[in-house]
């Protein structure tokens, strides 16, 4: 016999959805039942208290549910709406969490903007939101980051690999932290190669160079 499959779990807007019960703890209990989702996990008003008569007193709650953000998620959010209002750009987004680390994806009809120059505009955004964040913030748009990624890392190594055959350093134009990263990890990969970052401030260059072989 086939088993039997399990409802999806309803979403909730951002919105809100409202609920009834004939008192407050009716109401919300309600909610936690058709959302399958506890209290600790939604945020929730009164909208309404009615009393209706039907022979004898009746008393009905209405409370409004919606659901609940991580602190940081409300910071970055408000932050985003406030931005978005009096940025020159037809952007929208969208906010996740994974592993401790929130995204924020782009979309909308300018988003090719935020990609010019390497992606200079999308950086910079991600270099503003980590700062007023204390939780890492990633930012992409149309798979920007795993595009750079791949680019930065055949880079790296097609340079390590040139250190290794000549013995001789090289040292790259200035990188963002997040783009010093990827060339620090692609490059030790390489035989024999070793990194070390050169400079002061957001962008520094890094050194690609021999490692030196150990002493007997």
């Amino acid at each position: 016999m086939d088993r039997e499959q399990q409802p999806d779990k309803p979403e909730l807007s951002e919105e809100g959805q409202e609920f009834k019960g004939k008192s407050l703890e009716d109401a919300v209990s309600y909610a936690e039942h058709i959302l399958k989702t506890p209290r600790e996990e939604f945020n929730y008003e009164i909208v309404a208290e009615k009393t209706k008569l039907f022979g004898i007193k009746c008393k009905e709650i209405v409370i409004r549910v919606w659901p609940k953000k991580a602190p940081e998620q409300d910071k970055v959010g408000q932050f985003l709406e406030g931005f978005m209002k009096v940025f020159p750009l037809e952007l929208t987004y969208q906010l996740g969490k994974k592993n401790d680390i929130l995204f924020v994806i782009f979309s909308g009809e300018d988003r090719h903007l935020l990609l010019r120059q390497e992606g200079s505009l999308l950086l910079a955004l991600q270099h503003v939101l980590n700062k007023l964040s204390d939780q890492k913030v990633q930012v992409d748009c149309d798979f920007f980051r795993k595009k750079k990624e791949k680019k930065l890392w055949e880079y790296a190594q097609q340079v390590a690999r040139q250190v290794q055959n000549t013995g001789r350093n090289e040292i790259l134009d200035p990188m963002n932290p997040y783009e010093r990263r990827i060339i620090h990890l692609a490059a030790n990969q390489v035989n024999g190669i070793t990194t070390e970052s050169l400079g002061d401030g957001f962008l520094k260059r890094v050194k690609i160079c021999p490692a030196e072989k150990p002493s007997r």
